[in-house]
């Protein structure tokens, strides 16, 4: 749609809106089988409700601005949730995978927040007293949900800091185990040489006497 003015600001502004919340209510079950942390699972059902009751509250506006919800793809929330996936793919489950599903959902509700402020602002300046209170409240939710984002990445980010240190434990081990061995082989290695050694010692001393007794035996016929 054209905009010329800021009413048509304000609507294209909403349908951007709703066609990202229409796209978390559909992504979030599928982040929330991804995760390990109960306590990520539970504060992303617990979103995925509000989400569904702010797309109830975003259908109202459109209905009192007497407008289409529809008609518009919001590429930001597109690209977020592309980003969201990409981790479950690319990152194995555990802690490391959680703590970049809460960055790549907290990079959402940072999205959201700012667009919520933006209509909110606009339905104030407009004097759309009940739209206003409607976005008002959705915007203090997702305040709210990435508050408790915040809260559930502490532990979650010490645990994955755990992984990683475990990990570089059993490289440090892998490295001593090799290490241990190329110590054993060059011992072996030595002893090998030594035994050579008292050999070919052990041979000239046999055949000193040898070379003695072929001496005097050609004396002895002259």
């Amino acid at each position: 749609m054209s905009v010329a003015t800021a009413e048509d600001l304000f609507v294209a502004e909403l349908k951007d809106i709703y066609s990202a919340e229409k796209q978390a209510v559909r992504a979030f079950p599928r982040i929330a089988k991804a995760v390990e942390s109960e306590e990520v699972r539970e504060a992303l059902q617990e979103h995925l409700e509000q989400t569904k009751q702010q797309v109830e509250r975003l259908d109202r506006v459109f209905e009192i601005l007497e407008k289409r919800a529809s008609g518009k793809t919001c590429e930001g929330m597109k690209g977020l949730l592309e980003e969201a996936f990409s981790h479950v793919e690319e990152i194995e489950d555990g802690p490391v995978r959680d703590a970049a599903l809460i960055g790549a959902l907290q990079k959402v509700e940072h999205y959201e927040i700012s667009a919520y402020g933006t209509v909110a602002t606009l339905a104030e300046a407009m004097q759309q007293e009940e739209i206003h209170q409607l976005l008002v409240e959705t915007l203090e939710e997702e305040k709210q949900t990435d508050e408790k984002l915040t809260q559930v990445a502490g532990p979650v980010n010490s645990a994955a800091l755990g992984q990683g240190d475990g990990e570089e434990e059993d490289e440090d081990e892998d490295l001593e185990d090799e290490e241990s061995e190329d110590e054993t082989d060059d011992e072996d290695d030595l002893e090998e040489d030594d035994d050579e050694e008292e050999v070919d010692e052990e041979d000239d001393v046999e055949e000193a006497p040898k070379k003695a007794s072929s001496k005097s035996t050609k004396k002895s016929k002259r």
